[in-house]
């Protein structure tokens, strides 16, 4: 039986792409198809050379390849594009009109650790159009210490695991861990002055800290932080995920002011710890988002107990902080989250415990932590800019 090259054609172009989550076809990855007695051979057009997932994408190519009739062997050849062809998708990827490939991006050579990220001024930030089905869910707290990017991550993965399309923006960026509690081994993705996030169990995610060394503190004035929170949103391409999680940084600095005037339909799920110090710090963290008119959907209890060899738990932080927060609040308390030792270990591993340990107690919370938040639905947002008059 004789192979027909568009089929072949068409199957590679409906295979979807690992990194950017949409078809080869879409994208313009698909080169020529060559057919030699039963020896099937596809060529991709990547647009950088080294790029990530690349054995998967092959993996799923030649898994939409070999059923066909009369195919036996399919091999799969890699080059990398042209600046015509990556400036196409480049713009196809930000959503701008694709003219011919006559706007051309600056060239790439794929990754880059320490590069600076490129901007457009009046490029608009394409999570607040009308259209936009992301919810945007900031997780806050009032201080350090409480556990609230370990919350952001398991949280993020839990739901990931779901079924749903998931990001998370490190934006505190004084402090980032994310990436690392994460378990990202790559870093971003450069389709000429477009980041793509890295992604690990799942979820995407983009950090500072892919862009400066570890060592380095970033020492930065309210201006700063807004313009590189602006860029992580509008230079960067998360296609259109169901959930962009926000691990704010604590307390109600500039970060939190930004985001109360660019991500104005943010939902502010609030961490704290059982114990009443740390309660009242949360609170405040609330009450500054609710003056920026962001909904404050929820309280999220950390460090809830610790449970012994002999069974039985331990309040070593007290008890009773996260219920008295959410009624304070008037939001429901969502989660109380035991303390244990392989929340922290999955931190410091990179292997989130909903990941290392699926069927255990602590995992079972994220699960119904993010079961609740799916729930809940959006928030409504009412602001004075948007009544009709």
């Amino acid at each position: 039986m004789s192979i027909d090259e568009s089929q072949v054609t068409a199957a590679v172009a409906a295979v979807t792409d690992p990194e950017l989550r949409r078809p080869l076809g879409e994208l313009g990855m698909v080169g020529p198809v060559q057919v030699k007695r039963k020896r099937v051979t596809v060529e991709l057009a990547l647009p950088v050379a080294h790029y990530p997932q690349v054995d998967e994408l092959v993996r799923r190519v030649r898994q939409a390849v070999g059923p066909l009739p009369g195919v036996d062997e399919v091999a799969v050849e890699q080059v990398v594009m042209d600046e015509e062809p990556r400036a196409r998708l480049r713009m196809l990827l930000r959503g701008e009109p694709v003219d011919g490939g006559t706007q051309h991006a600056p060239d790439d050579h794929g990754h880059a650790h320490g590069g600076q990220l490129g901007h457009e001024e009046g490029r608009p930030n394409r999570f607040m159009l009308p259209r936009s089905k992301t919810r945007i869910l900031g997780i806050s707290s009032g201080k350090g210490g409480v556990g609230k990017s370990s919350v952001t991550v398991n949280l993020a993965v839990s739901l990931a695991r779901s079924g749903y399309d998931v990001g998370i923006l490190d934006a505190d960026v004084y402090g980032f861990s994310v990436p690392k509690m994460l378990g990202v081994t790559t870093d971003p993705l450069i389709i000429g002055d477009l980041v793509v996030p890295p992604t690990a169990n799942g979820v995407r995610c983009l950090s500072m800290g892919y862009f400066v060394p570890d060592d380095t503190p970033v020492i930065w004035r309210g201006p700063m932080l807004h313009k590189a929170l602006e860029q992580f949103l509008v230079d960067a391409y998360w296609g259109e995920p169901d959930f962009l999680l926000i691990d704010m940084p604590p307390g109600t600095g500039d970060v939190t002011l930004s985001l109360g005037q660019y991500l104005t339909k943010t939902e502010v799920y609030v961490v704290t710890t059982p114990q009443a110090a740390a309660e009242r710090v949360a609170q405040r963290s609330a009450y500054a988002a609710r003056k920026l008119k962001l909904a404050v959907r929820g309280v999220i209890e950390n460090m809830s107990w610790f449970t012994g060899d002999d069974g039985k738990r331990y309040e070593l932080f007290g008890a009773g902080g996260g219920e008295q927060l959410a009624g304070e609040l008037g939001v429901p308390l969502l989660a109380q989250v035991p303390l244990v030792s392989a929340l922290r270990e999955g931190g410091d591993e990179g292997i989130p415990v909903v990941v290392a340990d699926p069927e255990s107690e602590t995992a079972g919370v994220f699960d119904r932590l993010a079961q609740a938040i799916v729930d809940l639905g959006p928030a409504r947002v009412y602001r004075s800019e948007l009544t009709l008059r």
